[in-house]
This record gives structure tokens, sequence and C-alpha cells, in this order.
């Protein structure tokens, strides 16, 4: 199984920004977590800060890989590109948020991606991200044994 996980704007900071909201561990030592626990998974790891780039990869890994986790970030709020690149691939994903969305700001209540996704996994820190593994592991079982 490859799963290929995209963080968005501003979670190359994790561990650094703000760990009273994002917590103390990077996400280069979580992923080594999650590869520790899921020996039998491909993680494939991206980050950017920039819309475009994001949609690139969400485009390269959406025809070949088992499941894409998406933490969008900011743009989770305000890209309706994002959003059309997880439409047009056939790979499922799942969103991620780290933080509670729906308890922050009222901006941040509306996901632009949420509709294009198979789920949502927020407010559980990085565990958010195995939540999703977990998920995909689910819907890929059920979907072999149709």
């Amino acid at each position: 199984m490859k799963i290929s996980i995209i963080n968005g704007p501003n979670l190359n900071l994790l561990g650094k920004r703000e760990p009273a909201k994002y917590g103390s561990t990077s996400f280069d030592d979580y992923l080594a977590t999650l590869r520790e626990r899921y020996p039998v998974i491909e993680f494939d790891y991206f980050q950017s800060n920039i819309e475009g780039e994001i949609i690139d990869e969400i485009q390269r890994k959406g025809f070949t890989y088992d499941g894409i986790i998406i933490n969008a970030g900011g743009y989770t709020h305000s890209s309706v590109a994002i959003a059309d690149a997880i439409a047009s691939v056939h790979t499922p994903a799942v969103e991620v948020h780290i933080t509670n969305i729906s308890a922050r700001e009222e901006y941040r209540h509306r996901s632009l991606i949420a509709a294009r996704c198979l789920g949502s996994v927020a407010g559980f820190g990085l565990d958010s991200y195995r939540l999703a593994v977990e998920a995909l592991i689910e819907k890929l079982k059920q979907e072999k044994s149709e």
C-alpha cells in the first residue's frame, strides 16, 4: 500500500510553531513513528507553502497511490483549486487537521476540500494522521472485498 501525505502552508514549522496548539514534535519525527507502526505501508511525504505545488503533487500521486492524506492548512478554507485537484484524481483522499477547526476562528469552520474527500479527521493533534491512515486501510479492505 502506498499513501502520500501532503501538507500545506506553515506545516513545515511543526514542532516550532505555536507548540501549545500544534505540539512540539516535528512532522519528520512523527512520520518516523507512522513508518514504524505501519511497516507494510510506503509513505511518501510532501510539504509546500505554495498552492500550485500542492496541486501538482495531488496530480502526481492521484492516479498511482492507494491513498492521499491531505492537510491543506490555511488553503482548506480558500482553495477551490485544491478541492478541484482532489476531485480530479482517482486516489481517495482523507482531510486532516491537527486542531479542531470547528472550535477555532469562524473563517476556519468551512472546508472547501471536505466534500471532495472520503472524510475528515480533526482535533487529535498529530494522531489525526494515524486515524486517517486507519480510515484508508479500512476503505481499501472494503473495496477489495466487494
